[in-house]
């Protein structure tokens, strides 16, 4: 199969996700990583390009998108890895140029930013992804299934939390100091982490949230983003939810967990355990289910070798390519609306906590 070609906007040297999205864009053989804007310091960029051995380097993504659009062995699809406010400027030249975007969350820093994307997308031939890896491991995927066949029957709750330590003191960093600057992240934890545990919420239960109440705390001092929330939301259907995010939770290292409880059964799934759920069906002994038996979407090797991280990027990637050639529709990947909801969620939050905590109806 003929390998797409894959450009990249940020994921310079020092960054972290870049590379990540780099070798999960190689692992399955579908892209070739061809040119890139990987800075916006030009000499940071060019350095950066001939590390990784791009054919070509850009000192703009103004630049990249014209000239790559122009080409005949132009890119297929742009990487935007870059702080979140620079989420909404690159894309929307790229839709523009009718180039595919595979956008890493969450959608844009602010709600303005968000829409431009949006309005972009409506007008763009091209497709709009957003990476929300989490939402590819194949124990996740099989919990949405057992969902939809109601194996748990009605949904009544669910327990999410994504939590860390990371941050539990005041910390500078290239890393750090985007994040927790409400200008380049538009939100501390709530935004970085915290749209992950909302966006496994729906999407493995498929039920779309109708009011959110939260609370959001800054305990380092000084700090100008969150570093913890507590979030309760109402689900359509009656069902009930809350979510825990931080990233001051001492001994947590990178947990993200979700519970779900229906009337007829439970299952419990945490990302550093990733190859093993726990389903139980009231009545009956609980089991626990491996990636790999009843779960084969998305793996790669025979069960008890360990996936993960790098892999759930590389199925994101791999159903992206498969999406562009017309060979799926995309039906289950993350894409515009998953960020929009995300951003609902992101500005929710900052609504109610600053006003006691009152719900937020959506």
């Amino acid at each position: 199969m003929k390998k797409l070609k894959l450009g990249m906007v940020g994921g310079g040297q020092g960054a972290f996700i870049g590379g990540v999205h780099r070798i999960a864009a190689r692992m399955d053989d579908r892209w070739e990583l061809v040119s890139g804007a990987l800075s916006s310091n030009i000499e940071r960029a060019k350095v950066s390009a001939d590390e990784i051995g791009l054919v070509r380097s850009y000192s703009s993504f103004e630049e990249m998108a014209e000239v790559e659009a122009s080409l005949e062995d132009g890119i297929d699809a742009v990487s935007i890895v870059t702080p979140n406010n620079v989420h909404s400027d690159p894309a929307v030249a790229f839709l523009n140029a009718g180039i595919h975007v595979i956008c890493d969350k969450p959608l844009a820093a602010t709600m303005a930013q968000a829409n431009q994307i949006s309005e972009a997308v409506e007008t763009s031939e091209a497709r709009f992804f957003l990476t929300h890896n989490y939402t590819a491991y194949p124990l996740i995927r099989q919990a949405q299934k057992l969902v939809k066949e109601g194996t748990l029957g009605q949904i009544r709750l669910v327990q999410a939390e994504y939590v860390q330590d990371w941050l539990t003191n005041k910390t500078s960093n290239r890393q750090a100091d985007w994040r927790t600057d409400p200008k380049q992240s538009g939100a501390g934890s709530i935004g970085d982490i915290g749209t992950h545990a909302f966006n496994l919420v729906e999407f493995v239960t498929g039920l779309k949230t109708e009011a959110i109440s939260a609370e959001l705390h800054s305990f380092v001092a000084g700090r100008k983003v969150d570093d913890n929330a507590h979030i309760r939301a109402r689900l359509r259907g009656g069902a009930k939810a809350q979510i825990w995010t931080s990233q001051v939770a001492v001994g947590h290292e990178n947990d993200l967990r979700i519970r779900v409880y229906g009337d007829k059964g439970g299952l419990e799934w945490r990302q550093e355990n990733p190859n093993q759920m726990r389903l139980s069906v009231f009545g009956e002994q609980s089991k626990i289910l491996t990636r790999g038996y009843g779960s084969d979407e998305g793996t790669r090797i025979p069960p008890g070798h360990p996936e993960g991280y790098l892999e759930g990027f590389a199925n994101l990637y791999s159903e992206i390519a498969d999406t562009i050639i017309g060979k799926n529709s995309g039906e289950n990947l993350p894409g515009l609306q998953s960020g929009l909801d995300g951003m609902w969620f992101i500005s929710a939050c900052q609504e109610s906590s600053k006003n006691d905590g009152r719900w937020i109806v959506r």
